[in-house]
């Protein structure tokens, strides 16, 4: 038998001889989806919590319920000596009227560090991370009405979304991530978790917010660090750095402990609970943002 040449035979289509049919533009196994921004998604899901949880009778009913308006019931929760609330407090930072005073000292922890490590970028991003979360919550929580779709008492008509106080810890933690060393910047994730998850539970069992309120603020946070981490430039992202393999389930086991404390309350354990999960299923949010910074080739195939 006579060998044939394999390049030859390559040159014959189905039908016979002549060339090969190419296969059609677009359908090849290659063929890759561009993904969503991550930022328009959180902004989506910002939008979908208001809608719901506002703009709607089950929604407002469901968080009215949440507040006891016989009395001040904001002394039954375990974090009020700490609240600031009570006389001769010191309030945790940012609750209270302290809230100024920890923006202040969190951008002046950024600007320190920036010009210490020199990173220029990096600290320009993290200045625009803090001030995109605080100004677009002063906007939006003007913008967005609250309206009386049950007849709700008085004191529970005034608009409360998003969270200011839960925006601060949200924003200033994932302002810090981006000029942290990566040597402790899975510890720096850490403790601005444990801070947002004490800070999140804790509006809530003082009546300050509801649920809502600190899911929206934590989606806004989440989402202005996303498009900080579109628009920085590549060489400039920090780089994904891998912390203790038992770090991660230590931080949001202390996450949850954090708010099932900041949380409680002494005359309720369901509404107790409400807060603590609440809290929780936020701060591993802002966890997962923090610690899952897009790779170079997810970074390309965004833009």
């Amino acid at each position: 038998m006579t060998q044939q040449d394999p390049s030859a035979l390559s040159t014959h289509g189905p039908d016979g001889p002549g060339p090969a049919p190419q296969a059609p533009a677009g359908r090849g196994p290659s063929r890759s989806i561009r993904p969503w921004p991550p930022a328009l998604l959180y902004f989506l899901g910002f939008l979908a919590v208001y809608l719901l949880a506002v703009c709607t009778p089950f929604g407002q009913r469901a968080e009215n319920a949440l507040f006891d308006l016989g009395g001040d019931t904001r002394k039954t929760a375990w974090i009020y000596p700490w609240s600031g609330a009570a006389y001769g407090s010191t309030p945790l930072p940012p609750l209270e009227l302290s809230h100024v005073k920890t923006l202040i000292v969190g951008l002046g922890v950024i600007a320190v560090v920036t010009l210490v490590r020199r990173c220029w970028w990096q600290g320009c991003a993290a200045i625009g991370v803090v001030v995109a979360t605080i100004g677009s919550k002063e906007v939006l929580k003007t913008a967005l009405p609250r309206p009386d779709l049950v007849g709700a008492p008085d004191m529970l008509l005034e608009g409360s979304f998003p969270s200011g106080h839960a925006a601060i810890p949200a924003a200033l933690t994932l302002g810090v991530v981006l000029v942290a060393s990566p040597r402790v910047r899975p510890y720096v994730t850490t403790v601005g978790v444990l801070w947002f998850a004490c800070i999140a539970a804790a509006v809530q069992a003082l009546g300050h917010h509801r649920p809502s309120d600190v899911v929206g603020s934590t989606l806004l946070a989440c989402a202005c660090y996303s498009l900080v981490a579109r628009l920085l430039p590549t060489a400039a992202a920090p780089a994904i750095t891998r912390g203790p393999r038992a770090l991660p389930p230590v931080t949001l086991a202390l996450s949850a402990a954090v708010a099932l404390a900041a949380g409680a309350r002494s005359d309720t354990l369901v509404l107790s609970s409400v807060d603590a999960a609440t809290a929780f299923v936020c701060a591993t949010l802002l966890w997962h943002v923090a610690t899952k910074w897009p790779t170079h080739t997810e970074r390309a195939a965004l833009r």
